[in-house]
């Protein structure tokens, strides 16, 4: 994202990071919102109309979505509609990653950043490994609830809330493949983890081992096996 559409972008992650406490709660509304607004072009065109004045593309936000969603979703979603973008597309990508912050940061809040990272290159590859899976996890003609419905019987008391979460935004395809959707929320929180590491490296002038880089790990080409037991809870599903 280039251009007005970063500075916009910036903008609205610095709300999401203004929210204080968990976060989970946000990326999900988020992710809502992101979904309504896909649905909507006429209201996309509207909240991205440059000739209309900020405020009032705020006030149309929040009366579109004000009843509907708690003080700290709807505070972003009015950022994001006073902010300048060139392209409906790009405020609903901003706001899709705005929901993926927020969940990044609740983790890290929570401690369970590396684990998140971790299983979100674990769930890739299994998706990777199995055909059948990866064709209906990437197919935009299915219902994302239907997906992420499959996904929580594979995954469910396996991998975090969080991850559970992102892997079913993922799955809606919206900028591609499962597989590329879920490389980029990985890098969000591969981004998050040097940022701190950085942090910590200059408060304490120490030098610190650090991890292969996600972008690297997650390029690397693995060996992968069919994974028979996700394609007998798919088949089973789809009965």
């Amino acid at each position: 994202m280039r251009g007005i559409s970063a500075r916009s972008l910036d903008e609205v992650l610095a709300a999401v990071n203004a929210v204080k406490g968990s976060s989970v709660e946000l990326g999900a509304e988020l992710f809502d919102v992101v979904a309504v607004l896909d649905r909507e072009p006429a209201l996309r065109r509207v909240l991205t109309d440059p000739s209309t004045e900020a405020s009032a593309k705020a006030l149309l936000a929040k009366q579109v979505f004000g009843s509907q969603r708690s003080k700290d979703a709807l505070a972003v979603v009015e950022t994001a509609a006073s902010g300048r973008w060139a392209s409906g597309r790009d405020l609903t990508d901003g706001l899709e990653t705005a929901g993926v912050t927020a969940l990044v940061a609740a983790a890290d809040s929570a401690g369970g950043l590396d684990a998140v990272e971790t299983e979100l290159f674990e769930v890739e590859r299994l998706v990777r490994s199995d055909a059948e899976l990866r064709q209906v996890v990437s197919d935009r003609a299915l219902p994302a609830s239907a997906k992420g419905e499959l996904l929580s019987t594979l995954l469910s008391g396996k991998v975090t809330a969080t991850t559970l979460a992102l892997a079913a935004q993922a799955s809606v395809a919206r900028t591609g493949s499962f597989e590329k959707a879920l490389t980029s929320f990985g890098e969000t929180a591969a981004a998050r983890r040097s940022r701190l590491v950085a942090e910590v490296r200059v408060a304490h002038g120490s030098t610190m081992t650090r991890r292969t880089a996600w972008p690297l790990r997650w390029a690397a080409s693995t060996d992968t096996k069919s994974t028979s037991t996700s394609s007998s809870i798919l088949r089973s599903s789809e009965a």
